[in-house]
């Protein structure tokens, strides 16, 4: 009974998905060229904020604070504070997850395998699968990117770094879709 509506479920969804796909493939040309250029835009403006802000505060590595800000930056603000949250709850449980693999096992191809699949189970298991994949990457950062120094400090040094990115994609999101709300005269683009 339960596996029915579970796959009745991922059919209604994978049903909306496709036909989604399909009105944004449909649009003009011009609408989508358009489009393109308004994410190229707020992806740079956050990056570029992600990236001056490291370095502003001289963290180890400023490059984080784009690539994060690039990644969560979405169409519309409220996607993009949801990929923020889905990076920060993924965040927090990937460098959890490979503190405590470090700590207790040390340096080693097996144990970071462990850690990463233990991340992602743990955020399916605490429902936010979502953010499964960004614990993953959080894992891999902290205990695959060469670094110097102990790993806490490595991870609590990305989470500032990545807080960084969040922050700037939020605010550009935000600044950008405000200008566009007025700039069209759309109120419901104010939300």
């Amino acid at each position: 009974m339960v596996e029915q509506r579970i796959r009745d479920n991922r059919r209604e969804l994978g049903y909306v998905h496709r036909h989604l796909d399909l009105m944004y493939q449909r649009l003009p040309w011009g609408h989508r060229l358009a489009d393109g250029l308004f994410m190229a835009a707020q992806a740079l403006a956050a990056g570029s904020l992600g990236y001056g802000l490291g370095l502003l505060l001289h963290t180890q590595q400023a490059f984080w604070g784009a690539l994060t800000a690039i990644a969560v930056t979405q169409q519309t603000y409220v996607d993009t504070r949801k990929s923020s949250l889905d990076q920060v709850i993924g965040a927090a449980i990937g460098a959890t997850v490979a503190l405590t693999g470090a700590y207790l096992a040390q340096d080693n191809y097996p144990v970071y395998a462990l850690t990463m699949a233990v991340a992602i189970v743990l955020c399916w298991c605490f429902n936010v699968g979502s953010a499964g994949k960004l614990s993953a990457t959080t894992v891999t950062i902290v205990m695959l990117v060469p670094h110097a120094g102990p790993f806490w400090t490595i991870a609590l040094t990305r989470l500032g770094e990545v807080t960084l990115g969040i922050a700037s994609a939020l605010l550009v999101t935000r600044l950008a879709h405000w200008l566009e709300a007025r700039l069209l005269g759309d109120s419901t683009l104010d939300s």
